[in-house]
């Protein structure tokens, strides 16, 4: 397998445990869609299955949205410097 150092593979866990899983999901509740993770273990931290699946969600609760605000928040503070140089680079 060749090396590409444009892509950089990631976890489902680190995907929903920055909250991009949950705002990736709002967006998708417009068009009546989600991206489902079947959890494996009790704790939930094990993925074992995911698909996209019709759903009848149209968002999330306050709680939920707000764990998920703070997620993305976090993530965007923690990550911004590298952002920003991988879109400068990309130029």
């Amino acid at each position: 397998m060749t090396e590409n150092k444009s892509v950089t593979e990631k976890s489902w866990e680190e995907f929903r445990t920055t909250g991009l899983l949950w705002w990736i999901n709002s967006l998708l509740h417009v068009f009546g869609w989600s991206i489902v993770l079947e959890m494996k273990n009790e704790d939930k931290t094990i993925v074992e299955r995911v698909y996209p699946a019709r759903v009848v969600f149209r968002g999330f609760t306050e709680e939920l949205n707000d764990d998920g605000y703070k997620k993305i928040s976090v993530y965007m503070k923690e990550n911004a410097e590298d952002l920003l140089d991988e879109v400068m680079y990309n130029e």
